[in-house]
């Protein structure tokens, strides 16, 4: 049987941190690469989140493994929000597929060789070295978005676990995954849908965080398919020369 799963989205990060926000100032902040968290994501709302999920979601008592994109700000929401878990044993695999989705400096990881030193506490056997360039399966364009979220569903769908928590970012949580927004440090709780209508399985999020716009609230209600803004313009430009019209097809062929 599939497990239920809770989808998480890192706390916030100096890239998208809430500042006197010029053109210049935002193309800056994308340029910091692969940043951490800012002090409000990794103390208030990592701690709010490691709270609610404490106190009031037992179903977060149940998880019996975490998966983490292996990016810092992932790593450290996981840590900060989820080592209660880690202290009673539960095991962490760092999964590249739940990275971020484009290939600005902001969503590019790290050299495993180097985050092994930053942080040792977790196992980097297991990624793979084509991390964390963005080709193949991790390759900022339609196709490879579309490709990297059926990849990351089957891998879940396939897991022994009943219970799984994921720390992942904004953007490949909608764009590849479930198709809802996620505000920072908010999650949202799905089980698998019983048929085959979507390749890798579809999700289907629980009435209580979808009712409530995620489990803390703070995230917009409603559905969110990928769209031409989502990839490369250029892949945008290619489509209306070939058939007069933007892309319109999302990964989920019932939205």
């Amino acid at each position: 049987m599939a497990p239920t799963v809770i989808l998480i989205r890192h706390a916030q990060a100096e890239h998208s941190k809430t500042i006197s926000a010029t053109t210049f100032t935002r193309i800056m902040l994308t340029c910091l690469h692969d940043p951490p968290l800012t002090d409000l994501g990794f103390h208030q709302q990592c701690q709010e989140l490691s709270r609610h999920l404490r106190k009031n979601v037992p179903l977060a008592h149940q998880v019996e493994l975490i998966v983490v994109s292996p990016m810092r700000r992932t790593l450290q929401t996981a840590e900060q929000s989820l080592g209660w878990l880690m202290k009673k044993g539960v095991p962490v695999t760092l999964r590249p597929e739940w990275q971020e989705n484009s290939d600005k400096p902001c969503d590019t990881g790290t050299a495993v060789s180097e985050m092994e030193k930053e942080w040792p506490q977790f196992d980097w056997s297991g990624v793979d070295p084509e991390y964390p360039s963005k080709k193949g399966l991790y390759e900022f364009s339609k196709r490879g978005l579309t490709q990297r979220g059926v990849e990351a569903r089957k891998w879940l769908r396939n897991r022994p676990e009943k219970v799984i928590a994921v720390v992942s970012h904004s953007g490949f949580l909608r764009v590849g995954v479930s198709y809802r927004m996620y505000d920072n440090a908010d999650f949202r709780i799905f089980d698998f849908g019983d048929g085959d209508e979507e390749i890798g399985g579809k999700l289907i999020e629980w009435e209580l965080t979808d009712a409530n716009g995620g489990g803390l609230g703070k995230s917009s209600k409603g559905v969110y398919a990928m769209g031409p803004g989502d990839y490369p313009r250029v892949e945008e430009e290619l489509s209306r020369e070939t058939t007069g019209e933007a892309i319109k097809e999302t990964p989920n062929s019932t939205l």
